[in-house]
């Protein structure tokens, strides 16, 4: 949603006249809301599959400069350990991931479970701007090529056209266990509630690394937007960007209580504009994340995303990649609202 948009009540044209063109999508957002009610008071059988064995992570001390290489060896040791393991008990499409990463610059890895990746792209010690891309549900090692190639997408397109002397770096942080789409998890705010130290942690650790000037920008994507809005307060990044968001658990931007400038996007074909932005009390937990981070009450920085979908964001020639390129560039007054 663009700023500036003429907005009517539900039900009317901006000049009053009644329509029924909302009435479809007003029985959708209903229709969603049981939906998500139902996905927490039913839970779903069987929808977690066998795992494939891994070897624990490799343990280190926190990353720093000098040690970057070793750090990036010892993870690529361990995802080849764990692609070994895979394919010795018939894990063949988790063990082909694994070899690949195994070939990567690693800041951490775990092939434990649905797993956890870190995975730099760039020389992130001398990077000027980096960008931390934090996914939504779905999200584990044997889906991480789709969340690799965004990026990767924004990699190249920041590379082209970084200013002569500026250097980026991209970092893809699958640092949190994501809940599945269909699942009582990702209509709660559980999974980011256990993710937040995590990537605060992980955003200090990356300071400690990068060059003291750096500008760093933390993409969120989809329920990734939860995570970063639970981390947000007090932590040392330039930028806060939610994309498809289903709501951040906050009703404002102000209420994220951080320094860092935010912006939200949302594209026309994305199915999250029809999630209803409420949050209710229910079995002892929240359902719902709140306002809608594109709503001009919420108070963000909004800009175009053009026609894409949910997972278009970072498709290489879209309008939301140019934009993202902006942002973490710091190009800031180019970006289209």
């Amino acid at each position: 949603m663009e700023q500036g948009r003429e907005r009517g009540t539900p039900g009317t044209r901006p000049d009053g006249a009644e329509t029924t063109a909302h009435r479809p999508a007003g029985r959708l957002r209903r229709g969603l809301l049981a939906a998500l009610v139902a996905a927490v008071a039913v839970p779903l059988a069987g929808a977690a599959g066998p795992q494939a064995p891994a070897p624990p992570p490799a343990r280190l001390a926190p990353p720093a400069v000098a040690g970057l290489d070793a750090t990036y060896a010892a993870h690529r040791a361990n995802a080849a350990e764990a692609a070994r393991t895979a394919a010795d008990h018939g894990y063949r499409d988790r063990a082909a991931v694994e070899r690949a990463l195994a070939l990567q610059q690693l800041l951490y890895f775990d092939g434990r479970g649905a797993g956890l990746v870190t995975e730099v792209l760039g020389d992130l010690a001398h990077a000027d701007r980096v960008a931390v891309l934090v996914p939504g549900s779905d999200t584990g090692i044997d889906t991480y090529d789709r969340f690799r190639a965004t990026a990767l997408a924004l990699h190249q397109r920041l590379t082209r056209e970084a200013p002569t002397g500026v250097r980026t770096a991209v970092v893809a942080w699958l640092g949190y266990e994501t809940p599945g789409t269909v699942s009582p998890s990702v209509a709660t705010t559980g999974r980011a509630e256990e993710a937040a130290p995590e990537l605060r942690a992980f955003v200090e650790d990356l300071r400690s690394v990068t060059a003291p000037r750096a500008r760093v920008s933390l993409l969120c994507h989809s329920y990734g937007s939860v995570v970063c809005a639970r981390a947000a307060a007090g932590l040392d990044v330039d930028d806060l960007v939610f994309l498809g968001s289903p709501g951040t658990g906050a009703d404002t931007a102000a209420g994220l209580r951080t320094r860092a400038r935010v912006w939200a996007a949302r594209g026309a074909g994305d199915w999250v504009e029809h999630v209803p932005h409420l949050d209710a009390a229910l079995f002892g937990t929240t359902v719902g994340f709140g306002t809608d981070p594109v709503s001009e009450e919420y108070g963000a920085r909004v800009f175009a995303a053009g026609d894409g979908g949910h997972s278009d964001y970072f498709t290489p020639g879209s309008l939301s990649l140019a934009t993202l390129t902006r942002i973490v560039l710091g190009h800031t007054q180019e970006v289209t609202r």
